[in-house]
């Protein structure tokens, strides 16, 4: 056997992502792509801010010989002192660039450092539901999944969490604002989550995983994690805030707060290189030096958001509004969401089935599409509700 038994485990339950992306390329080329409304996967079709094509251009023209070269495995040093300036000024902790590395996207500083912390049987908790490539990146390195609910308004149950820990726990990992849901963990969660940690013995970390921070609705703000949870690592990326999802930038940010942070650090910088992560693209992170505050086009993600909720409500679909990221996660009108979503796809509507993020009964949405098609996808909605009532 050529394949290793635990990737054909993994390929048994596989993203659904993925897999609802691929049915719908099957279904454009029998129906026609006018026929067919995807919302399956998280990826823009905005253009990238003006200011990171700017600086993309000025990266690749203006930065001399050398420049495409090697650097420190943590990446440039005058890129991670900008970024730490920027935690600085963000959170008042005392982050220097020897706190931060450079990754690729998000979903590298995780596997960087999920490699650095875990030994074979180690636990992970997640919060369901949640994005579901944390489960192979925690089974990447040894360690083992371990689920705890949210609350139903999808904020962290304390008092689920802490009935889930145990002696092996060595990390959870958070998502605010959170892929499916679109919840926005308030800072009373957190301070209670801190609260609750401060009182275990050798308690695990958190990790913060925020490539979402800047795309939320309504004027809210994101707490710093941070800046609440004294163990706090936090990973994150520019892919989805920048429409730049092809391109993998992104850094690791260990909390001046935790003790062990300069052996975290080395730990880390180390795991960086032999997953083969090196380096994190020399040219991206010029970009980010030059362009770290560039924003999203929020007010077209939240006019989408408001247009899909309107059709949605309309039809008589239940569901949390969405305070951030670009998803929409509604509760399906029967218990069975994979029935449900196989009721969409006869409509040509694609979504994701809860169950593919550790929560049944419900679908998720992504709104990466424009209110046009949305609106022609309305009727599709409506029948498919109709037929499940």
């Amino acid at each position: 056997m050529i394949v290793a038994r635990t990737i054909e485990k993994q390929l048994e339950r596989a993203s659904w992502i993925r897999r609802m992306f691929e049915e719908g390329a099957r279904l454009k080329q029998e129906r026609g792509a006018e026929n067919v409304f995807d919302f399956t996967l998280g990826n823009p079709d905005l253009d990238p801010p003006a200011a990171v094509v700017e600086a993309l251009h000025a990266a690749a023209l203006n930065d001399g010989r050398g420049i495409h070269g090697y650097m420190n495995n943590a990446g440039y040093s005058d890129v991670r002192e900008a970024l730490a300036d920027r935690l600085v000024r963000a959170t008042g902790l005392a982050y220097t660039a020897n706190h931060i590395l450079m990754t690729v996207g998000s979903s590298g500083a995780i596997n960087t450092v999920l490699k650095a912390m875990l030994d074979p049987g180690d636990e992970v908790m997640v919060l369901a539901p949640y994005f579901p490539e944390y489960r192979f990146y925690i089974e990447n390195h040894g360690g083992r999944v371990v689920e705890a609910e949210t609350r139903p308004d999808f904020q962290p149950d304390i008092a689920g969490i802490e009935q889930a820990l145990t002696p092996r726990t060595r990390a959870i990992i958070m998502n605010s604002p959170n892929n499916p849901t679109g919840a926005v963990y308030t800072s009373e969660a957190l301070h209670e989550l801190e609260g609750m940690l401060a009182r275990v013995p050798d308690p695990p970390v958190v990790i913060s995983d925020e490539p979402y921070r800047a795309i939320v609705f309504d004027g809210i703000e994101v707490p710093e994690t941070s800046s609440i949870i004294r163990r706090c690592i936090t990973a994150t990326s520019w892919s989805k805030a920048w429409a730049i999802s092809g391109e993998r930038i992104g850094y690791l940010a260990i909390s001046p707060l935790i003790a062990e942070a300069d052996d975290l650090r080395n730990a880390c910088t180390f795991t960086n290189r032999i997953l083969g992560y090196i380096n994190a693209p020399a040219i991206w992170q010029r970009v980010v030096l030059r362009a770290a505050d560039a924003v999203p086009e929020v007010a077209e993600y939240q006019r989408r958001r408001d247009h899909m909720c309107a059709i949605l409500q309309r039809i008589g679909y239940r569901f949390d509004v969405p305070r951030g990221t670009f998803y929409v996660f509604p509760q399906t009108p029967i218990p069975d969401d994979l029935a449900f979503v196989r009721e969409l796809v006869q409509e040509g509507i694609l979504a994701v089935p809860g169950s593919g993020f550790g929560r049944s009964g419900h679908f998720r949405l992504a709104l990466t599409a424009p209110c046009e098609v949305i609106d022609r996808a309305g009727p599709g909605f409506e029948r498919a509700f109709q037929r499940a009532n």
